[in-house]
C-alpha cells in the first residue's frame, strides 16, 4: 500500500466551517482526503468543531487547521491565507461559506444592519478570494465556491439585506470567473433552497415548514451533506469545464415559481 504523505494533500479553505453548511463542507473535504483550513468568527466554537475533527482523523489530525477570522476584515483574511499557505504550502479550493443575516421588512432594517450582512456575505468573498487568488495563480490553478442563497435568484419578503447580499455575490461570482479564469481559476457559486441546519430548526415555525415543503416539489429541505456534495463536484477535477456558473441545490424550489401546490397533488387513478 502506498502511503500518502501530510503534504500529498490538496488543501481546501472553508470559511464558516465551525458549524452547519460550512462544517459538512469541511467534512466532505477531510474524507477524500484533503487538507482543511477552516475559518470561523465564532472562536469558542471554532475550536471546538477542529478538536472533534481532529479527534475523528487521528494520527493525520495535523490535516486540520483553525484560524479565528472575521471576513469582512482585510488584514485578518489575509493573515489566515499566509498561515494557510506557511502550513500547508497551497491553496486548491476556496469555499466562500461565512454568511449572516437579519430578517426584517425594510423600513425596519437599519443602515448598520444592512452594512454587518453586505460585510460578510459580499465583502468577505471579495476579500478571500483576493487573497487566495495569488496563491492559485502560482499553482497554475484552482477552484473557487461562492455559497449564495435562491434568496438570491427570487425575492421575498424580510430579507432586503440577505437576498440582496446573495444577489450580488452571484454576480461577483460570474465577474470572478471571467477574470480569473483566464488564469485557470474556476469560480462558481451554490444556491441553497432551504436546509435543514439547526439555525432553520430553531427559527422555522412548523407553518413555514409546512409552506416550504408545500411549495418544493421534493417536498423537504435539504440536507448539509447534500450541498457539501455540490461544493465538492464543483472543486473537483469532474467539473473542470464548469466556470462562472449558479447551482440551484433546492430541490426546484427556483423553478416551481409561485407554484400552487393543489395543483401538483398526484390525480387519483
Amino acid at each position: 500500500m502506498t502511503t500518502i504523505h501530510a503534504t500529498d494533500h490538496p488543501v481546501a479553505f472553508v470559511t464558516g466551517a465551525a458549524r452547519g453548511i460550512g462544517l459538512a463542507i469541511a467534512r466532505w473535504f477531510l474524507d477524500r482526503g484533503h487538507r482543511v483550513a477552516l475559518i470561523d468568527i465564532d472562536a469558542e466554537t471554532l475550536s471546538q468543531a477542529a478538536a472533534r475533527l481532529r479527534h475523528e482523523l487521528g494520527d493525520q489530525a495535523s490535516r486540520v487547521l483553525a484560524l479565528h477570522t472575521d471576513v469582512s476584515d482585510p488584514a485578518q483574511v489575509n493573515a489566515a491565507v499566509k498561515k494557510t499557505v506557511e502550513a500547508f504550502g497551497r491553496i486548491d479550493a476556496l469555499v466562500n461559506n461565512a454568511g449572516v443575516a437579519t430578517f426584517k421588512p425594510i423600513a425596519d432594517t437599519s443602515f448598520d444592519e444592512w452594512r454587518w450582512v453586505m460585510a460578510t456575505n459580499l465583502d468577505g468573498p471579495f476579500l478571500c478570494t483576493q487573497a487566495v487568488a495569488p496563491t492559485m495563480l502560482v499553482q497554475g490553478g484552482g477552484a473557487v465556491v461562492n455559497i449564495a442563497s435562491i434568496s438570491g435568484l427570487r425575492a421575498s419578503t424580510l430579507r432586503v439585506a440577505y437576498g440582496t447580499s446573495k444577489a450580488a455575490l452571484i454576480h461577483l461570482t460570474k465577474q470572478q470567473a471571467v477574470e480569473y479564469g483566464n488564469a485557470g481559476i474556476r469560480v462558481n457559486a451554490i444556491a441553497p433552497g432551504p436546509v435543514e441546519t439547526a439555525m432553520a430548526k430553531k427559527v422555522h415555525t412548523p407553518a413555514i415548514r409546512a409552506d416550504y415543503h408545500d411549495t418544493i416539489p421534493l417536498a423537504r429541505y435539504g440536507t448539509e451533506a447534500e450541498i457539501a456534495q455540490a461544493v465538492g463536484f464543483l472543486c473537483s477535477p469532474e467539473a473542470g469545464y464548469v466556470n462562472g456558473q449558479v447551482l440551484a441545490v433546492d430541490g426546484g424550489f427556483d423553478a416551481a415559481g409561485v407554484g400552487l401546490p393543489t395543483l401538483r397533488r398526484p390525480i387519483p387513478s
